[in-house]
């Protein structure tokens, strides 16, 4: 007689927690390659069709808006359905899948909507993926498991650039052989999606043994696809709390006073501090601190707790040394943008998962990324609008969203540090 089948809880345990946030992190790795290198060279390819600066700066004001701002749609709509992996894959095909193509067009329209299907497919896939991974985190430590993942993301995000300044300095002007290699690691990113799906069908497993294991109709996935994972239905979804929205605000006022790369870049051309063939060279050793930053500063969340948090708005207020006229000045600046861009990206998430139930974590991280892509919309204007009129007005403008920040953080602290108010949370 053949044995019975193990059960469900089993099966989702053939990866130890940490492996399968590796495993993940290698994902968002060779996904950052496609992305980060196709955003490192689409400005310049936009004006090969025509584009103008202003319409170039829309355009990437507009794409960060999509990829942060749309994520509190899916993630209501991944909760509602319920179909995690499903939803990761997907986003994460509508992004490998488009930017290949976007050398291709060779027409303006065209290329501008491949692009914004690009930023489209990371709104589609993040909620449902950093629930994911928070189920993993359980067991390893939140900041640690969400750094060691912005860590490897981040290393994509060095290497893309670094693959297409190759190609381009092989290839001088092929735009279509440079976004065509993305093709590669976009392919490696489906291949080890679908075999992680295989391998843990069911990630909650890490999070709540007991319930994986006991509730195999709570986790049958209504579409058909075996394996997505069910936290709750709809009705018996748990509010969010209020503390978690007050976080949400303090956290757009943060990116308010985060300045943005190209605004950077902008300033390091139009005084003449770098050619441009060290932009992306620029660019590429600000991905390296975010992706070390995350990783470092996630340990230290483990170990000290969100107090750790308060170093944003001050390392935000002090990578403005790069709006001065010294070269290596411009260098540390945005070495230190890089840091605080590193930590907005990855330990705020692990605030999250102290803030707001398992069964709710899509739509908060949803609601987590529409306050970050919000407050980059508003930095990039304000913030240009400020610098139009001198560097002593953008350097006000962010010491005004800094000191704010740095005042609502202290207020969460205090709302976490209150047992009433754990309790609630929970």
């Amino acid at each position: 007689m053949t044995a019975p089948p193990p059960p469900t809880g089993t099966v989702a345990a053939r990866l130890r927690p940490w492996h399968f946030i590796l495993a993940f992190g290698i994902v968002s790795l060779l996904a950052d390659m496609v992305y980060e290198g196709a955003r490192s060279i689409i400005g310049p390819y936009l004006a090969t069709l025509g584009a103008s600066a202003t319409l170039v700066g829309v355009v990437a004001g507009a794409g960060e808006f999509i990829g942060y701002g749309l994520r509190v749609v899916t993630g209501y709509a991944t909760v509602r359905t319920r179909h995690y992996w499903t939803w990761t894959i997907v986003g994460y095909a509508l992004t490998v899948l488009s930017v290949p193509l976007i050398g291709v067009t060779g027409m303006l329209a065209p290329a501008l909507l491949l692009y914004g299907t690009e930023r489209l497919g990371k709104a589609v896939r993040s909620p449902a993926k950093d629930t994911l991974l928070s189920y993993a985190s359980a067991s390893t430590g939140r900041g640690s498991a969400f750094g060691v993942h912005q860590a490897l993301d981040q290393t994509g995000a060095v290497l893309g650039p670094l693959l297409l300044a190759a190609v381009l300095g092989w290839r001088d002007g092929d735009y279509a052989l440079a976004f065509g290699v993305l093709i590669v690691p976009g392919a490696l990113v489906l291949a080890l999606l679908l075999w992680l799906r295989h391998r843990v069908p069911d990630p909650l497993f890490y999070e709540q043994p007991e319930r994986a294991s006991t509730a195999p109709a709570e986790r049958a996935d209504t579409a058909g696809a075996p394996g997505d994972v069910v936290t709750s239905t709809p009705s018996g979804r748990p509010p969010l709390p209020g503390r978690f929205w007050f976080y949400v605000a303090v956290v757009a006022v943060l990116s308010i006073g985060t300045a943005s790369f190209p605004l950077l870049a902008f300033h390091a051309q139009s005084h003449g501090l770098l050619p441009d063939a060290l932009v992306p060279i620029l660019f590429a050793v600000a991905m390296l601190v975010d992706g070390a930053s995350g990783l470092v500063v996630g340990r230290a969340y483990d170990r000290f707790g969100a107090r750790v948090l308060l170093l944003i708005p001050v390392a935000a207020l002090a990578s403005a040394i790069a709006f001065t006229d010294d070269v290596a000045l411009l260098w540390i600046g945005v070495a230190v943008w890089g840091l605080v861009s590193g930590v907005l990206d990855s330990t705020v998430k692990a605030v999250v998962t102290e803030l707001v139930s398992s069964g709710s974590r899509a739509i908060a991280f949803g609601w987590l990324a529409f306050a970050r892509g919000f407050g980059l919309l508003l930095a990039g204007a304000a913030l240009g609008f400020a610098y139009d009129r001198g560097a002593v007005w953008l350097v006000i403008a962010m010491v005004a969203a800094n000191v704010l920040g740095f005042a609502g953080l202290l207020v969460v602290l205090r709302r976490m540090a209150s047992p009433a108010a754990a309790a609630r949370g929970r």
